[in-house]
């Protein structure tokens, strides 16, 4: 059992049935992350360069030939950042790289599989809203999905050249104390141990089999 199954209770989360006010117990002040803006950009590349790093197997014969490359987490580094406050907006101009690595799969010229990492580097300059200077001060987070489709292998450099399609969210963020009302602490319910359940077919079974009516035929 967990919160999603068939587990009935208000101290769980959940759609709100009834008057949403009722059952609220206190005010809380959680430590969270405040997204003040946040946009989204999505570009396709083509002729990209994917630089191969920590080669597995360190031994291939080459040439390579391209399965498949993706993004290996959503979190990506944010370098080279520029902010420019615009005096007659609330919103300043946001210049940035964001960085991100890619898990590259291959097959080597023995058909041999293969993995490797690159980085795939991007700029970035749009607007986003940030705060108003403060004590505590905020940050632009980056987060990446990559994928290449296809991609050929270049001999001379022993690098993939990748067609790229790609998803960068940029979200200006700072923690804080935030007060929020709050029905009480969660119910936690037990949890459901998993089977599969693989004797049920078998238990279902009779314990007998079924005696045939005296005159019917096979």
């Amino acid at each position: 059992m967990s919160f999603y199954s068939n587990f009935q209770s208000d101290k769980c989360p959940g759609p709100v049935s009834g008057n949403p006010l009722a059952g609220l117990t206190e005010k809380v002040c959680i430590q969270a992350e405040k997204i003040f803006d946040a946009g989204i950009k999505q570009t396709q590349l083509t002729g990209y360069t994917l630089t191969l790093e920590d080669i597995e197997p360190a031994t291939i014969t080459y040439p390579l030939t391209f399965v498949s490359a993706r993004s290996l987490s959503a979190d990506a580094t944010v370098s080279n950042l520029v902010i420019d406050r615009q005096a007659d907006k609330n919103c300043a101009r946001v210049q940035a790289t964001v960085s991100a690595p890619v898990e590259v799969l291959f097959t080597d010229a023995n058909g041999t599989e293969g993995r490797a990492t690159a980085t795939v580097s991007l700029p970035q300059d749009v607007l986003l809203y940030v705060p108003a200077p403060s004590i505590m001060p905020f940050t632009v987070r980056a987060v990446v999905s990559i994928v290449a489709p296809d991609a050929t292998f270049d001999a001379t450099n022993n690098t993939f050249v990748a067609s790229l399609c790609i998803t960068v969210i940029l979200k200006v963020s700072m923690p804080v104390e935030i007060l929020v009302p709050t029905y009480g602490y969660c119910a936690i319910p037990p949890a459901q141990e998993y089977s599969q359940e693989v004797c049920a077919g078998f238990f279902e079974l009779p314990l007998y089999p079924r005696t045939k009516p005296c005159g019917n035929k096979c």
